[in-house]
């Protein structure tokens, strides 16, 4: 009797035409070697090239092989999402298919988690092919996201990671529709360890995080799990406003009792630039803060599936 599939793997795609095959055939190499039941889920996130038609020919050779297409590009963590979502597995895995994370890290993931971690993250000790601006900012938001968090999210570690059963299932009772996925698995709490590997250059193709995104990430990792940013606004303004008021004793005390002339025009201009730009910016982050609570508030899926293909994820779609 067939139980289903011991580990399911889950790959976020986005135009990643070149590097599909090899990225499945590196994967299948690791995954037949473990000698147990697997499923590789790949989501296709509103591809414009051919990814979406390899897959669908890699499904009807491969009957462990699955294929969720969405409606459109709505985003990499709403397909880590989704993936887990559709998964069976006991366990799951979420790698990229860039091959940036190799995917012969795997089986030692599956023997931590055999060890008993319930998450098992694969943490970075070096990263080829990467310019010195993304490595240096990539650390520096790591380690300001973990000291403005109540809770312990990994630095030097992305989404590659294998997470138990149990911590998928309270995954999926999360609601947020601004989703970062490895400050949701670090908040859910569980037992974690990590694996250390080093990580690759691209296979092929060209990074799908872009400095745009990768800001946008980090503003939804610090909004989702931080209070802080308003709390630095709160003391920033109280600070501006008695500066200020010890700036007002000083020009009335000049004004009654000295013969000073104040002719600081550029002096007062460049005081009611700063203030107004402190204005400006903090209205812009409490903006940032409403408008996640105005998507929360419409409830609109994370995701929507046009297609799905394989039996593995379509068989967990119907039950």
């Amino acid at each position: 009797m067939n139980k289903g599939p011991v580990i399911s793997v889950v790959v976020p795609v986005f135009n990643e035409e070149p590097v599909i095959m090899e990225s499945y055939r590196r994967l299948t190499a690791v995954m037949a070697g473990l000698g147990e039941p697997y499923e590789i889920i790949f989501v296709n996130d509103g591809s414009w090239d051919a990814s979406a038609e390899i897959i669908g020919g890699l499904t009807e050779r491969d009957a462990g092989v699955a294929l969720i297409n969405f409606s459109r590009n709505f985003g990499h963590q709403s397909a880590i999402t989704a993936g887990m979502d559709y998964a069976r597995g006991r366990a799951v895995v979420v790698i990229d298919a860039d091959l940036q994370d190799p995917p012969e890290v795997i089986p030692a993931m599956i023997n931590a988690w055999r060890a008993g971690s319930d998450v098992v993250y694969g943490k970075r000790i070096s990263r080829q092919g990467e310019t010195f601006f993304k490595r240096f900012s990539a650390a520096v938001f790591y380690r300001l996201l973990k000291k403005m968090t109540g809770f312990d999210i990994p630095v030097d570690a992305g989404d590659f990671r294998l997470i138990d059963r149990k911590v998928c299932n309270a995954m999926k009772s999360l609601g947020e529709k601004n989703r970062y996925i490895r400050g949701l698995i670090s908040w859910v709490g569980f037992k974690q360890s990590a694996v250390e590997y080093a990580r690759d250059k691209r296979f092929a193709g060209e990074t799908k995080y872009p400095l745009k995104k990768m800001m946008q990430l980090a503003m939804d990792g610090i909004a989702a799990f931080s209070y802080k940013p308003l709390r630095f606004a709160t003391t920033l303004g109280f600070i501006i406003s008695l500066l200020s008021f010890a700036y007002i004793v000083v020009v009335i005390y000049q004004r009654l009792f000295t013969d000073t002339t104040i002719t600081g025009w550029s002096s007062l201009i460049g005081v009611v630039l700063l203030t107004q730009g402190i204005v400006l910016m903090t209205l812009g982050l409490i903006g940032e803060y409403i408008g996640r609570i105005f998507d929360e508030t419409k409830n609109r899926p994370v995701y929507i599936v046009s297609e799905i293909i394989g039996g593995g994820a379509r068989d967990s779609h119907m039950e």
